[in-house]
């Protein structure tokens, strides 16, 4: 399935920096995204100990855990936290120990529970580092057209052929429903999310109804709720937030709903090639929701917003970084154009800059603080 793999660098140190100021670090992501490969690229040449806690063998020599710990010195990684969340509490009395005998990564597929517990449990001990799949400083921008048809999962990307791929991710899909949610303690059935994760998908980039979903999956607003915030948690819709300002317009106070993988996205709406996506009529939100997460990546804001109001200016992110006000718009057009939602947006919002990012290769200013960057271009913004 997967015709070479693509080192993750920056990953990896970040993990190595957490571990030599926190007894206990976590890495979260959703299922699939590689967190088991890093973690062996973290352990290599170090002599640690790992434990698959899907693996019975593993599994069983936890069976007393706080002896079976304890006696482990240097790295220990713990794979597949989430199926142990009792360990926890293990975990605290042995970070604690003073000369400090071992330090702990712990993986898991990341849900709200998960983070809580260790969260709680482990607070003042635990580091978190939060992982997706692939992204352009990885992958490398002349690979952006295969990262937006395929998505950022390894296997996916990676995949002999789009076919392949696509096989893939609807086996992901399955799985993540079928096994992954319940294992989490989610007992909604299979079908019902299923059914919920495509309307999401063809309401990708758009603002959420709570009210719209209900009717149409026959249940009440507190339902479909409660099933955005189980994909949520599991890491594949995002509600991207909206920001409010004391100015005096009315201001739009309902989320965004993404599907934060672009390939889970076509999957979802039955996408299988370049040309169907360029027929597609979410072709343009489909590209909103990959420059979205691709700006999240490689700027790694601690929050995110979109802002809106109801006389019609909005502004698809904007965060604080490093003290500055950054705005992003997402075209999926050949020339963008200033307009009069960016004007509002300096304004209203005091930006230090706005950058309208798409699919082009011309990098042009529109306005002293508004500049127009090809999306391949968008990993030297970081820099």
């Amino acid at each position: 399935m997967i015709a070479g793999m693509i080192a993750r660098r920056a990953l990896v140190g970040e993990v190595v920096t957490r571990l030599k100021s926190s007894p206990v670090v976590a890495l979260l992501g959703p299922r699939q995204c590689g967190k088991t490969t890093l973690a062996r690229e973290v352990i290599a040449g170090r002599g640690a100990h790992y434990l698959d806690l899907e693996d019975h063998a593993d599994a069983a020599m936890l069976g007393n855990p706080r002896e079976a710990l304890e006696s482990m010195r240097g790295l220990v990684v713990l794979d597949e936290i989430q199926r142990r969340p009792e360990l926890f509490e293990v975990l605290r009395v042995l970070a604690d120990r003073r000369p400090l005998r071992a330090r702990f990564l712990i993986l898991g597929s990341a849900s709200t529970g998960l983070v809580r517990g260790a969260s709680e449990t482990l607070a003042g001990r635990v580091g978190f580092v939060d992982m997706n799949g692939f992204d352009l400083t990885e992958v490398g921008v002349e690979k952006l057209n295969r990262l937006w048809l395929r998505g950022t999962f390894p296997r996916a990307f990676l995949a002999r052929s789009n076919a392949e791929s696509c096989t893939w991710r609807e086996d992901f899909i399955r799985t993540f429903l079928e096994r992954d949610m319940p294992q989490l303690g989610v007992t909604v059935p299979s079908a019902t999310l299923r059914r919920f994760w495509t309307m999401a998908a063809h309401y990708h980039g758009q603002l959420w109804n709570a009210a719209e979903f209900a009717r149409s999956l026959g249940s009440s607003e507190g339902t479909a709720r409660r099933y955005l915030d189980l994909l949520a948690g599991g890491l594949v819709i995002r509600p991207l937030m909206p920001w409010f300002e004391n100015v005096a317009k009315r201001q739009v106070k309902a989320p965004k709903v993404y599907i934060r993988d672009s390939g889970l996205l076509h999957a979802l709406l039955a996408i299988r090639s370049r040309r169907d996506l360029q027929r597609h009529p979410k072709l343009g939100a489909s590209w909103e929701g990959l420059a979205l997460e691709q700006v999240l990546a490689v700027f790694r804001p601690r929050d995110a917003y979109f802002w809106a109001t109801h006389g019609g200016a909005e502004l698809d992110l904007f965060f604080l970084s490093g003290g500055r006000r950054l705005g992003f718009e997402f075209k999926y057009s050949d020339a963008p154009k200033m307009t009069r939602s960016m004007h509002s947006a300096l304004s209203d919002l005091s930006l230090d800059t706005l950058r309208v990012l798409y699919p082009g290769k011309r990098r042009y200013r529109l306005h002293p603080k508004v500049e127009v960057v090809p999306l391949a271009q968008l990993p030297e913004l970081g820099t």
